[in-house]
């Protein structure tokens, strides 16, 4: 396979994965919004600080601003992490691999495109549609990720988008949950009412597993758990390195390079200070210096394999 395909690949299911995200977090916040709690100070700062390069004093400006927030998070051109920026990135990828995606993946992300460069978009979001369309956003990237999986084909193609879409929620649960913990000063004994956690295990589609297998009342502990040592938990940590572990190592056998056993090790120090972590042990301090590690190395990880598979590098 040619770098730039793979290259192609690999990002497009990255800004894929990250346009689900935005699309689900933002229909979670909005919802939610409508049940907002006395204690809630944060609104849709967490949302803001993940997928926009807002600086601190602007999120806070935005942060109890719904209508604000979907407009800068769906269509605005400036915002890089906007649905509208993203999806635009997918497509010119798909185009450039239209050889190695099928028809039915070029024809979701196309029309994805499409339904995001609506004209009558903003105005419908300003609207009595608000919450239409943003079912609507959802909908569409829950039947690309299904057409994905039931249409294109095993093989090196696959396995470099899936390395990209799991690297990708990697970074994105941390940094999510890294959104919750900053303003509590990583206190784990901090904030136990699960009414502070429930927008981020919405956003990561989590809460209805949460409450069937969580009791007590020591929230904060279990949804950091949850969030990223629960091994059975999709949209996990954890979860989404056993993921990135096995394309990794179907990838390097179908396409063999010299620095293959350097990006192994690299990834398994990596995956074992997840795996051997005990989260309910660790004070603040160490699970903050974890975060920060986690996503220094996983952005390492994924630099060291462009580096070595991709052709601008």
């Amino acid at each position: 396979m040619l770098s730039r395909i793979a290259d192609n690949l690999f990002w497009l299911n990255r800004y894929m994965e990250r346009a689900d995200g935005v699309a689900r977090a933002v229909r979670y916040f909005y919802i939610l919004g409508f049940d907002s709690w006395e204690g809630d100070t944060l609104g849709y700062g967490p949302l803001l600080q993940c997928y926009t390069g807002l600086t601190a004093g602007e999120r806070q400006s935005m942060s109890q601003n719904g209508p604000a927030v979907l407009q800068y998070c769906i269509c605005d051109n400036s915002n890089v992490n906007s649905l509208k920026v993203l999806l635009g990135k997918a497509r010119e990828n798909a185009r450039g691999s239209q050889d190695r995606i099928t028809k039915e993946v070029w024809e979701q992300v196309n029309a994805m495109y499409h339904f995001i460069n609506n004209e009558g978009l903003t105005e419908r979001l300003r609207g009595e549609d608000t919450l239409k369309v943003l079912d609507q956003l959802e909908n569409h990237c829950l039947l690309y990720n299904g057409i994905v999986d039931s249409t294109m084909p095993r093989g090196l193609g696959w396995e470099f988008m899936n390395m990209g879409k799991f690297i990708e929620r990697c970074l994105q649960t941390i940094d999510m949950a890294d959104a919750y913990l900053q303003p509590m000063g990583y206190d784990l004994e901090k904030n136990d009412d699960l009414l502070y956690w429930r927008r981020l295990l919405y956003s990561l589609s989590g809460y209805e597993l949460y409450l069937k297998s969580n009791r007590g009342t020591h929230h904060t502990r279990q949804a950091i758990y949850q969030a990223i040592f629960n091994a059975d938990f999709p949209r996990s940590v954890i979860y989404s390195m056993e993921r990135i572990d096995k394309y990794m190592h179907a990838m390097l056998a179908e396409n063999a390079h010299p620095d293959s056993d350097k990006l192994v090790r690299q990834f398994g120090r990596l995956k074992s200070m997840v795996e051997f972590a005990d989260p309910f042990s660790m004070d603040g301090k160490s699970l903050e210096e974890l975060i920060q590690r986690i996503r220094q190395q996983v952005w390492d990880f994924s630099a060291e394999l462009s580096r070595m598979f991709f052709s601008y590098t």
